[in-house]
């Protein structure tokens, strides 16, 4: 596996993580969604003032993994009050776990896993989940791979658009 950097994300490389966050969600996303839906979260979601507003909150988390200066895709956490679903102090969400499609294959997302899972243990959590859409099947594979079970539902808006995520849970194992 190649060696990557996973390092936090400051508020100084805002702009950065916004323009990462489009491409990501763009190459995985737009294929399947009408352009507005698309522009219409992206704009909302993606702005600066908005992963500002997210980078400045002490409950989440960022972080992006790099290849020497190469920025390859971040990974986002969120502890008690940032979840984005109430699922208690046990719990740790990955709310978001991006990989540009040119690192796909390199190993990238099973490193910021294996780090999601990391931090989990380390803030004692009984369990990380996270929300995948139901058409994702490259995502649920990937998380079925590292012992990840669907739990639940619930109704994400992109745009003006409903759709259907699964929620996925990862019971965490101590030693």
């Amino acid at each position: 596996m190649e060696a990557f950097s996973i390092i936090p994300v400051s508020p100084a490389e805002t702009d950065t993580l916004a323009a990462l966050s489009r491409k990501c969600f763009g190459q995985t996303f737009a294929p399947y969604n009408s352009a507005a839906s698309m522009a219409a979260y992206m704009d909302h979601h993606f702005s600066v003032r908005q992963l500002s507003s997210e980078l400045s909150d002490p409950s989440s988390r960022f972080y992006f993994i790099r290849d020497g200066i190469e920025i390859l895709g971040y990974l986002k956490i969120n502890n008690g009050p940032a979840q984005t679903e109430d699922m208690g102090s046990d719990a740790l969400e990955i709310e978001r776990i991006y990989v540009i499609q040119e690192a796909h294959g390199r190993k990238a997302g099973k490193s910021l896993m294996q780090f999601a899972i990391a931090a989990g243990r380390h803030l004692h959590k009984k369990y990380i989940w996270l929300g995948v859409w139901e058409k994702n099947e490259k995502a649920i594979r990937f998380y079925e791979k590292f012992g990840w079970r669907v739990f639940g539902s619930h109704t994400f808006r992109l745009g003006d658009e409903e759709q259907n995520d699964l929620l996925m849970r990862l019971d965490l194992t101590y030693e």
